[in-house]
């Protein structure tokens, strides 16, 4: 992706998420030159992966396959590891109109994706076999806003602004925004996006940047080498 086009992306997805009323925490404005002056400040931030990130899954149709997120809050998996602490995370995502995040399933992640505005969700549930991997005959069941629903193998869910679905390790899962853009509220057990990220396809879950012009503010995919 372009640097260029993901500037354009985060200013359009902090147009809309502000349109729903809720405003990203002061540091996700930060130039990257102010993020590093301020790192040592931010090094929980930094260090819990918090903050923009944009991906078109190393697929370059960004608009067909991809996805913005921003993560707000992240636990440490040592804590959830040992059953205290902070085990929970937080995220912001924006699905729009037919823009397919790609079949994947966690190992350690559970979630609650929330509709928070916008158009319909939809989300596309396939069960797992013995060992976890995808089962294009496996159902399941999900609990939708605390209610108990089984789905069949392929079945397509949708939720309108307000609704829910808890998605557990195993639930092979794909989902877009049907009729227009969706937010989407995002909580789940600790969040590493490096590795628990299971994708039915082989591809990538960071967007590979050409850097055409300077970054507005840094991804997290950039902590890494602009930190550094």
């Amino acid at each position: 992706m372009k640097r260029s086009r993901i500037n354009e992306i985060m200013a359009e997805a902090d147009d809309m998420i502000r349109s729903y009323g809720f405003v990203l925490p002061p540091w996700a404005y930060w130039t990257p030159e102010e993020f590093k002056a301020r790192a040592s400040e931010a090094q929980a931030v930094i260090d819990a992966r918090c903050g923009w990130d944009i991906t078109d899954y190393g697929a370059g149709r960004y608009d067909e396959m991809g996805l913005f997120l921003f993560t707000l809050r992240n636990g440490r998996l040592a804590d959830l590891q040992r059953g205290g602490g902070m085990c929970y995370a937080e995220k912001l995502l924006i699905s729009k109109q037919d823009q397919l995040s790609p079949m994947h399933t966690h190992v350690i992640k559970a979630e609650d994706i929330i509709n928070r505005g916008g158009a319909t969700m939809v989300i596309e549930l396939y069960g797992s076999d013995g060992d976890g991997n995808f089962d294009e005959t496996a159902g399941g069941v999900v609990m939708c806003d605390g209610i108990r629903r089984t789905f069949a193998p392929g079945e397509k869910l949708k939720f309108s602004p307000g609704e829910s679905v808890t998605l557990m390790p195993g639930d092979w899962h794909a989902f877009w925004g049907e009729g227009g853009d969706v937010l989407i509220g995002e909580v789940s057990t600790v969040n590493d996006d490096e590795t628990d990220n299971i994708f039915r396809e082989p591809i990538g879950r960071f967007a590979n940047i050409e850097e055409d012009e300077a970054p507005t503010h840094l991804l997290v995919s950039d902590y890494k080498t602009w930190l550094s």
